[in-house]
């Protein structure tokens, strides 16, 4: 199983990432079959609404499954890994229909990321956000990763998340717009459908429109930042924090910056 699962109720499409045991953790099968997924429903005209969301109650995604970097030797490794990431999320970018992430609990990393790329975003009280990957693996974000999140959450709130670790929560996020609202769980439910179905009254022209202009004013005329990401994938910092993460070491590494 790809540990993503696709169910139909009408015009909506719900989009399940069903890895519970690890959080919801990201495998590179189940990246895979999500960039399989959204180019399948973004050809699907009779999709007005895609949903995502996790298995558990306890993630919506709480990164990416960290193993193969240990087998990682090269930065042009790194490159490769960041431009695969990179197709994944640009299908879900080019989704024409409104795209809604349902967080509850933990959306870190790849959560983070793939949230940022939906229309709108519903989460439960006790939802956290972040990209901590400065205290952690040492790696960094493609430059379409970083507009991405920008974009969403805004400059300063990417900064906070990235420059300094910070995980922030619901009530913070929803006051600075990133959030749609804040939703007890006994209520989610019902107020994912009522979103579902107000976006699928929209004229689907308009929707397309409107998103297809969002994505190239966020992604046109990006910068080629292959060669920074190749140094960092390839520096023995990577190296470190990566063995130090599957060690379960409970710091931040020692990082020496080469």
């Amino acid at each position: 199983m790809s540990g993503v699962v696709v169910t139909r109720d009408g015009p909506a499409a719900h989009v399940r990432f069903d890895n519970p045991a690890a959080h919801n953790a990201l495998t590179g099968a189940m990246w895979n079959a999500l960039r399989d997924i959204a180019l399948e429903l973004a050809d699907d005209t009779s999709v007005r609404v895609v949903t995502f969301r996790g298995t558990g109650g306890k993630a919506f995604i709480s990164g990416t499954d960290i193993a193969k970097f240990a087998d990682f030797t090269t930065g042009a490794q790194g490159v490769a890994y960041e431009r695969d990431i990179d197709a994944c999320m640009a299908a879900i970018d080019a989704i024409p229909c409104a795209t809604v992430a349902v967080v509850e609990g933990w959306a870190v990393g790849g959560g983070l990321n793939i949230s940022s790329a939906c229309d709108f975003r519903l989460a439960t009280p006790d939802a956290r956000f972040g990209s901590p990957i400065g205290r952690t693996i040492g790696n960094c974000l493609s430059s379409a990763s970083v507009a991405r999140i920008g974009a969403a959450i805004g400059a300063a709130m990417a900064r906070r998340m990235v420059l300094l670790g910070e995980i922030i929560g619901a009530e913070e996020l929803r006051a600075s717009g990133f959030l749609l609202a804040i939703v007890e769980r006994e209520a989610l439910d019902a107020e994912v459908a009522a979103l579902c179905a107000r976006a699928a009254e929209n004229a689907p022209l308009t929707t397309r429109a409107t998103k297809e202009t969002l994505r190239r004013m966020t992604f046109d005329g990006l910068p080629d930042i292959e060669p920074l990401i190749d140094r960092v994938y390839g520096s023995a910092d990577f190296r470190r924090g990566v063995a130090d993460f599957l060690a379960r070491t409970r710091q931040v590494p020692d990082w020496s910056g080469e």
